[in-house]
Formats: structure tokens, sequence, C-alpha cells
């Protein structure tokens, strides 16, 4: 084949590609849906979508309670009643049309899809092997009906259900998880906050490189091709013993602004009798000490150091230099195993189960401190008094002034949730998100579509904050042998 044909078929590749995207889709739409994102409704575009009666007899089930699953349910209540107003039965029959939206860039865009509501009874036929007749099976008939109804148009059946999307596959039913929240196509392309320099870096940014110092801080002015892939905050690093470790303070075209790290594995460094013992816990301290940025972000397995490293700086913060009057420290409280159940006494009562990681960490920062037992239970007063446990339920409507706010597991939040907990920072606030977002436990909640990997995301270049992703675990050699053997 010649180039010229290549050229040919790639080009009719992509026509082909092109038209099959734009082909007009009906979207069958399963309760976990929306119960999940409210929105769904207006993300499909060009696209019709279907909404079955049974799909609306379970929103109306779910809508009481207080739980986030409740609060969804009934903000999609009130956006198709917003749709329904003033529509008569002939346009609610004929599809009723989707409002302008604006994207993630915040450009206006016009749905042309419609939203149709089951409004006849249409005959699905279930074959014989799909036995009971619960809501499940029901959709699932909905979406054969649909099919007959409509053989020249694409029928797929939406569900965060992976056991729905067996079943609709075995029947022949297309099927599809919902994609529309996901902040990133896969988990290993997430930011990472870290970027190692090749060998020749200097050879070819080092051409007309200024450097200059300013109260005890080194800066290098570069240029190169390089810095159009850098963020801000970024750190950059070469792998040799005495090779370059910065974080990226400024980029301005094909310049960039980096500042060489402060080295806390050095004992004289050290932060409440804690130092790094690798290259990315000294990268987080950066970041948890730098008092011009207000938001961090530290992912890692267990064992990496996220806790020990987060309170060691906060208490240095809080209780040395005063930056801020107290530590808050709150997480998800989602248990490993059964619910332990009812548990008596105050909010912070309440949450002491769920923070053993903070006493365990507090131990070993108490271990150093001199004054024998005496001495030690004096600090522990003192650090009691200094750090406060407080739930995520009860924090909407609240603002922190001056804390040191640390969210711990936070994989386990959405995107919505993640949203409302950072938005309750005030003045001179500083608030760590920690987490694994290997370890999720929070249903239909994946490693694409944490809370915690999209405020990674959306924040990553912004000047006030900064991420790390840790790797070594520097727990115990048991623990090490563990995570990579089990």
């Amino acid at each position: 084949m010649t180039k010229g044909d290549t050229s040919e078929a790639r080009r009719g590749r992509k026509t082909a590609r092109a038209s099959k995207s734009r082909e007009r889709r009906i979207f069958v739409l399963d309760t976990n849906v929306l119960m999940h994102d409210p929105t769904a409704i207006f993300r499909f575009e060009e696209h019709d979508i279907y909404i079955p009666m049974i799909v609306l007899e379970e929103l109306d089930a779910g809508k009481k309670g207080l739980s986030e699953a409740a609060r969804n349910v009934r903000q999609v209540s009130r956006f198709l009643d917003e749709l329904m107003a003033n529509a008569t039965k002939a346009q609610i029959d004929n599809g009723l049309p989707l409002p302008t939206t604006s994207n993630a860039n915040g450009n206006k865009k016009r749905p042309t899809g419609r939203l149709f509501f089951q409004t006849k009874v249409l005959t699905g036929g279930l074959p014989a092997t799909l036995p009971g007749h619960g809501a499940d099976n029901a959709i699932l008939g909905q979406a054969l009906a649909l099919q007959r109804e409509h053989p020249q148009t694409r029928v797929t059946l939406v569900s965060k259900d992976i056991n729905l999307r067996i079943k609709a596959s075995i029947i022949g039913v297309q099927a599809e998880d919902y994609y529309s929240d996901k902040t990133i196509e896969d988990a290993d392309l997430l930011y990472t906050g870290v970027l190692e320099l090749p060998a020749n870096f200097w050879d070819k940014h080092g051409k007309n490189m200024h450097s200059w110092q300013d109260h005890a801080h080194t800066f290098y002015r570069v240029q190169g091709p390089m810095v159009r892939d850098w963020h801000v905050n970024q750190f950059l690093y070469q792998r040799d013993s005495n090779g370059l470790e910065a974080i990226v303070r400024r980029i301005d075209g094909n310049g960039a602004v980096l500042e060489l790290v402060r080295d806390y594995r050095n004992e004289r460094h050290g932060i409440w009798g804690i130092t790094a013992r690798n290259r990315e816990q000294n990268f987080a301290l950066n970041l948890l000490l730098d008092p011009e940025i207000d938001f961090v972000t530290v992912l890692g397995p267990a064992g990496t150091g996220k806790t020990l490293l987060t309170l060691a700086a906060g208490l240095a913060q809080t209780l040395e230099s005063n930056r801020y009057s107290e530590i808050i420290m709150t997480r998800v409280t989602i248990p490993l195993g059964e619910d332990i159940g009812f548990l008596p006494g105050t909010e912070e009562e309440k949450m002491e189960p769920w923070m053993g990681a903070l006493m365990d960490n507090l131990e070993v920062l108490t271990q150093s401190q001199e004054g024998g037992n005496w001495g030690r239970a004096a600090t522990n007063d003192l650090l009691r008094n200094r750090i406060k446990i407080r739930s995520l339920n009860f924090m909407r409507g609240r603002t922190f002034l001056n804390r040191f706010l640390i969210l711990d597991e936070a994989q386990n939040l959405t995107p919505k949730q993640m949203k409302a907990l950072v938005t309750r920072a005030g003045p001179g606030t500083k608030l760590v998100c920690l987490g694994n977002i290997a370890q999720i436990d929070t249903p239909y909640l994946t490693e694409t579509t944490s809370g915690l990997t999209y405020v990674v995301n959306r924040f990553s270049g912004w000047e006030h904050s900064g991420h790390v992703t840790l790797t070594r675990g520097e727990r115990s050699r048991l623990a090490d042998y563990a995570s990579e053997n089990l």
C-alpha cells in the first residue's frame, strides 16, 4: 500500500469514528446513577434520556433522611420538577428539551437531546432465564422493549450496579457504567506532584540560567522546552546524590523560577523530633510547612508516613510558631469490618475509636519529649487541648479560622462532599487531605471518581496548593513485606 493510500484509509477510519460518535442514542438511567449524581440528566449532550416509572418509584422511596443519597434524590426531584413546569401531556410524550449547562471550563453548552419518561406500557418480554420481578428486572424489561420499539437506535442502560450490567449483557442489552463523574480516564495518569529530570537537563535548560538568594532561599530561573509540561508547586529532582531538588514557584511561557527545597532529612532540621526518611517525605514536609500553601493533598499506601508527617508539621506550626490556633482532625467513619454500633458520649468521644491513627502517631511524636513519664503526661494533656477531633457530619455551615485542618481517609468522599469540606476553610486555615485511592470503601466510588482524585486534578497548578504522592513504606519491614506480597 502506498503512503497516499495509508493516509486515505486513516481519514476514512476517522470519518467512520466521527459519524459513529454522532449517532443518536437512547440512555436508560438506573436509579443509582441519579442518586450518585443529580446532574446526570444534563450530561448526555446530543443523546436522549429515558427514565422508567420504576426509577421514579425508587427515587420516591429514597428521598427521606439526611444522607448524601437522600439529598441527591431530593435535588433530582427539584430538577425534574423545573423541567416539567407548565409542560403539557403532549410535550412530555414527545420528550422535554434539556436546558443549557456549563462545562468544567465554564463554557455554556446546550444539550440537543431530550428527556423521556415512561408514559405507556411497554412489553419487555424478559427471558424465562431471568427469575423474579424486582426493580432491576423491570428496568431491564424497559430497555429490551425500547430496543424493539427503536431498532435503528442504540439503546444503552447506564448503571453503577455491576450485577445489573452483567445481567443486561447476558440478555442482550448494552450496558455501561456512568462515566461523566470521572475526573481522569485512568488512576495511573493522576498527577503525582513529583517529576524526575533527565541527566542532560542542564545542557538544554542551563544556557541563560540566573540564580539569586532571598532570605536564605536559593532561586534559579531556567528556560527550555520542558517548562511547558511543569506545574506550579511541582517538585523536580535528579537521581544522583548531589542532584537538584527544587520546587517550581512560577511559570512564564518557556521560563520558570525554581526554588531549592529545604532538606528535612537532616537531624538539625527535624520537625517535632521527626525527620524525612526519603525524598518524597521531604517534599511533603516542604509543602506542609510552607505558609503560602493553603491546600495540600498527600496520597500514598499504608505506612508511607502521611499522618505522622502531617501531625508533626501541624504541631510545630501550632505550638512552636503559633501560626495556627489549633489542629482539627476528622475522617470518614467507614468501618473495616462489622460496625460496632451505637457509641455513647460527646462528639469527640464518639470519634475517638475512628482516630486510632491519630493516637498511634501522637505516641511516636511524644516519645522523644524530655522529662520522663511526667513530662510526657504533661505534653499529652497539652496536645489534647490543642488537637480537636470533629465529625464530618457536622461540618456543613461551619467556617474554620486560623486552623490546621487534617482530613484523613479522604478517598472515601465524593467530589460534592469534598467541595463542601474544602469551602469550610476561612482566612489563615491550612487544609491537608490524606488518603490512599487504592483503599476505597464507599459504594459506587472508584479510583477515578473519588473526591480525593477530583481535588488533586482540579488544584494542580494553583499557586497556593501542592500535592505529593508517597511511594516508599517506612512503617516497618514487616509492613513493607506485607504490602508487597499479600
